[in-house]
């Protein structure tokens, strides 16, 4: 086809004397070319040209998918951290009240074994006083009816000698 087209177009030339819009095979022929060389272009160029910008394409998408996948999994992570975090708080507070209240209840022990063990020194201390203040007063006494017998033998010594 492509012969004969250029066979008339050569005729077709040699015929008539060319003007400036002379519509003979010339115009087919170059429809002809025109169309043969979009075909060589589309394989050549645009076809791998397209397939490499649809492969940029599914590679940027994947990326993006994958992007978007670690980050749901790193914000489910980040919140199963604070959620474990919050619960090691309530647990940590939890702990220091017990242990302040264990430490309170023994401090308030000690206070009261301390507080019984001074009543009971105090006690001790009362009773040893009381047996020295008897033991006082009983030397006093017999020192008291020692000096009252002298004074009553001189009384009546003297009253006997007169």
């Amino acid at each position: 086809m492509t012969y004969w087209t250029i066979l008339l177009a050569v005729e077709a030339a040699a015929e008539e004397g060319g003007g400036l819009f002379d519509l003979d095979a010339t115009l087919p022929l170059m429809a002809v070319q025109f169309l043969l060389l979009v075909a060589i272009l589309n394989a050549v160029f645009y076809k791998p040209l397209s397939k490499a910008l649809d492969d940029r394409d599914s590679y940027i998408r994947s990326n993006i998918t994958d992007a978007q996948e670690r980050l749901s999994k790193a914000q489910n992570l980040a919140k199963q951290y604070e959620q474990e975090l919050a619960e090691t708080r309530r647990q940590s507070q939890a702990i220091i009240a017990t242990a302040q209240e264990d430490a309170q209840k023994i401090a308030a022990q000690k206070v009261a074994e301390a507080q019984r063990e001074a009543q009971v020194q105090r006690e001790q201390t009362q009773q040893e006083l009381n047996q020295q203040k008897e033991e006082a007063m009983r030397s006093l006494e017999q020192q008291v009816d020692a000096l009252s017998n002298q004074i009553v033998e001189r009384l009546l010594g003297s009253v006997s000698a007169g």
